[in-house]
């Protein structure tokens, strides 16, 4: 069986963990500080800043990884080509976990080397130029660290004075030593969507059923499966999703985010790795979660087929204030509900708006998606971090 290095060890990577496990791998993982989620259940653990190259250069030669499996955006990415020169499996390869985490290199690819359909866009490295990039691109608009995650530095500038908050709060919330922001023009989308891709070793790309989602201060809230979408949409999407793999190259899943406009499909971002969003297919939408799909497309197993098979909904526990300690309040009344579930990530520390949870929902193929999601909202609300 494999040893897999986890670079990154939040609670996507502790569902992934979990479902590596099942299957008898081995995983060490790694992230900034002690007791991280993936950590808690992992065969091992190791504490770097995993910007530090020479760190991670030296972590990699200790463990000698079978598979190297990236988890956040804060790595020296650029160290991967040299690692896979050295034969060790990147997934799902070099050039996709380098381009991806950087919203300038992907976006670049989308829209200049592959021609897809993405809102305007253009790039500032001081206030000065963020100024000058508005001008352009017109208000409203949106500003990005080009490396964050979670919405972290990301902001909506409506007037003019929205813009020294907005290039400080993107220099705040960036991962990684890039002082350069994105701005992009605001598309009236009719709504979003993740399509969650499956790149194979040796077989056919295939994709879930599309979730939807909703977003507030650039991070996800509930998503809900499958999201409701005209055929020729979600095949337009399909199409861009597979040309951007395979451009990028390498096996796992990926998720995808679109937006749908009346004029069209916009491509958005592009995540080389199990979706926040995705989380959904914790509540048994589909024959294989998202993490069990990564972990079979990075170890070669084949996957004959995904299917839907029960309408289900996503929403965050949120955290309210900072503590060192957090209980929760709400889990009995949480684990009465029908049809229900939920996931408390272990994180050993709270700050406002950090993820701690996730309330799960589901029904039949027959239910109505919508209440299916208000309902993972409402039991989401009742719980409470302390």
């Amino acid at each position: 069986m494999a040893k897999i290095l986890l670079l990154g060890s939040g609670e996507l990577g502790k569902e992934f963990v979990i479902a590596a496990q099942r299957i008898g791998q081995t995983i060490i993982a790694v992230d900034s500080y002690e007791n991280a989620p993936a950590m808690q259940v992992a065969n091992s653990f190791e504490v770097i800043n995993m910007l530090d190259g020479n760190a991670l250069d030296m972590l990699v030669a200790k463990h000698n990884p079978d598979l190297i499996v990236p988890e956040i955006e804060a790595i020296r990415t650029e160290r991967f080509y040299d690692y896979e020169k050295q034969g060790y499996t990147i997934i799902p390869s070099a050039k996709a976990a380098n381009f991806t985490m950087n919203r300038k290199a992907i976006r670049d690819l989308a829209a200049k080397d592959l021609g897809i359909k993405t809102a305007k866009y253009c790039y500032a490295t001081s206030e000065e130029t963020l100024r000058k990039a508005v001008e352009k691109i017109g208000i409203p608009c949106i500003v990005k660290p080009l490396m964050s995650s979670s919405g972290k530095g990301q902001s909506t500038i409506k007037i003019e004075n929205d813009i020294e908050k907005a290039w400080k709060y993107a220099l705040e919330g960036s991962r990684g030593d890039v002082v350069e922001v994105i701005v992009e023009a605001f598309v009236a989308f009719d709504y979003e969507i993740t399509l969650l891709t499956v790149t194979q070793r040796n077989g056919e790309t295939l994709f879930c059923p599309p979730i939807g989602h909703r977003q507030e201060r650039g991070d996800y809230r509930e998503s809900w499966q499958p999201a409701l979408m005209k055929k020729e949409s979600l095949e337009t999407a399909k199409k861009i999703a597979k040309a951007v793999t395979e451009a990028l190259g390498g096996a796992g899943i990926w998720g995808v985010e679109f937006f749908i406009a009346s004029d069209g499909v916009y491509f958005s971002e592009l995540s080389p790795r199990p979706h926040d969003t995705g989380m959904v297919t914790l509540a048994g939408t589909q024959n294989f979660n998202e993490f069990e799909l990564h972990l079979r497309a990075v170890l070669g197993l084949p996957i004959p087929e995904i299917t839907l098979e029960r309408f289900g909904a996503s929403a965050v526990i949120l955290a309210e204030k900072h503590s060192e300690n957090p209980s929760y309040q709400g889990l009995i009344e949480l684990a009465s509900q029908p049809k229900s579930d939920f996931r408390i990530f272990g994180k050993p520390t709270s700050r406002p708006y950090r993820r701690m949870g996730v309330v799960l929902t589901y029904d039949t193929l027959e239910s109505d998606i919508v209440e299916v999601t208000n309902r993972a909202k409402i039991l989401a609300s009742k719980v409470k971090v302390l």
